[in-house]
């Protein structure tokens, strides 16, 4: 397994845009996304570095692997 790079909110968003997702909302600090097919929706906090675990999970729920997501960075 790779290991998880150190990005900031806003490089998790533009990964996860080319992966389908869009900007539904944001409410505070926090960007919600959305994929209709399969759907999916997502909360990402625009932090200026995210959290190994939070990533880990955001990386989980848009249903990607490690390997995927840093292809798409």
């Amino acid at each position: 397994m790779k290991k998880l790079p150190i990005i900031s909110g806003k490089e998790c968003v533009t990964a996860l845009c080319k992966a389908g997702f869009y900007f539904k909302r944001q409410h505070g600090s926090h960007i919600i996304l959305r994929r209709d097919k399969p759907f999916t929706q997502l909360v990402v906090p625009n932090h200026r570095e995210l959290d190994k675990g939070t990533l880990r999970a955001i990386i989980r729920q848009a249903d990607l692997t490690v390997e995927e997501f840093i292809n798409l960075l």
